[in-house]
């Protein structure tokens, strides 16, 4: 799979551009601030509706502008010659718009995973280094572009416990005014319901996907920096799931769900006491190890941004094993590696289809990656001859 064209209005600091794309790589160098990573997002947010840089919409549309498009021509594949057209119309505070191949679809998300990314970037190594929201994202992120369709049980159990944290607040400040309302173990049974529900589809896509993904990390690291030591990835969940059983004999939902059930029961006191939602997905973890111990707080500099690529190269990996192409992104990253580890990478990636890299200074690219080149500056993209 790759992009063969991208077009863009008003999107970031674009008014407009047209960049002509080609199977293998691409290198868009340019001056910081310049637009580069701004086509390279482009891509990932047509692909996904998410943003590696932003968690809002309003950036992606360019100042005084009400409303921003991304197109692209997606081709199936090296040996497949079919062509589709995507488009996304992006309109902060209201719906947006998508077309594949110029016919409207009823919602804008249904184009999530026409085309499908793996983005490596500087803001990476907060995956090891950050909170555990970062490490669920970078999950979430890959069993979306596993299975298309999660993005809509995410969405889901994002929206039940919004109402169900809403409704514990609300029962909270009942409490330190006298005894909560009679009525609220079937409110909250009703609510307890919809998100285990939810949750236990989430955890389920989780548990499995970590379990694939596991293997082609440990590789991957061991790719990038060579060491005795192992990098491991385990899951941390809020409710007791038993989670070695459930992985190695298949994940089953409705133990999942039962799981989450049993603990928000157990925990309801504590939940009405706090006014908050303390089991779910929304409060795991995904426990990172170099050997015996934990990468955040032990693993030196280099080596968390070499656990970083691991992950998101593993997670390349995983996807073409599913028999999947996905394009990748390389956004300022070598700046950010030595030579080695830039070899490394160039070697680990060269594989795939499409690459598309940003970088300030050309010569930080290996030339193993050498291929198409385009000079960004002033908001004019030109071919590099």
């Amino acid at each position: 799979m790759y992009v063969d064209h991208l077009q863009l209005t008003d999107f970031r600091s674009y008014a407009s551009v047209d960049v002509p794309l080609e199977a293998g790589v691409t290198t868009f160098v340019g001056s910081n601030g310049q637009g580069k990573t701004n086509l390279v997002e482009a891509v990932e947010y047509l692909a996904t509706m998410n943003s590696h840089r932003v968690a809002s919409e309003v950036p992606l549309v360019r100042s005084g502008a009400t409303s921003a498009v991304v197109r692209a021509g997606v081709v199936a594949g090296l040996n497949d010659s079919r062509r589709l057209t995507l488009e996304l119309e992006i309109n902060p505070g209201k719906a947006n718009r998508a077309r594949l191949n110029r016919s409207p679809l009823r919602h804008a998300r249904e184009i999530i995973g026409v085309l499908r990314t793996v983005v490596f970037s500087p803001v990476d190594i907060a995956i090891v280094k950050g909170d555990p929201s970062e490490r669920r994202h970078f999950l979430d992120e890959l069993l979306v572009a596993r299975w298309p369709r999660l993005a809509g049980v995410r969405g889901d159990y994002e929206r039940v416990l919004r109402q169900r944290n809403t409704l514990l607040k609300s029962l909270s400040g009942r409490l330190r005014g006298g005894p909560p309302p009679t009525d609220t173990e079937a409110t909250l049974d009703v609510w307890d319901s919809h998100l285990a529900r939810a949750g236990g589809e989430l955890l389920e896509a989780r548990l499995t996907t970590l379990d694939d993904l596991a293997p082609h990390i440990s590789k991957a690291y061991a790719d990038i920096a060579p060491t005795n030591n192992d990098a491991i990835a385990e899951y941390r969940a809020s409710a007791d799931l038993d989670v070695p059983r459930q992985v190695e004999h298949g994940t089953a939902r409705a133990d999942l769900r039962a799981a989450l059930e049993s603990a928000m029961a157990e925990r309801r006191a504590e939940e009405i006491q706090r006014g908050v939602s303390l089991v779910g997905p929304h409060r795991d973890d995904i426990a990172l190890s170099l050997g015996m111990l934990p990468a955040k707080g032990y693993a030196s500099h280099g080596e968390s941004w070499s656990f970083a690529l691991a992950l998101r190269l593993g997670s390349f990996h995983l996807l073409r094993a599913d028999g999947v192409e996905p394009v990748l992104v390389l956004d300022d990253v070598f700046a950010e590696l030595d030579s080695i580890r830039r070899e490394r990478l160039a070697s680990g990636v060269r594989v795939a289809e499409q690459v598309l890299v940003t970088a300030a200074v050309g010569a930080d690219v290996p030339e193993l990656l050498a291929g198409q080149r385009f000079r960004v500056a002033g908001g004019d993209v030109t071919l590099d001859d």
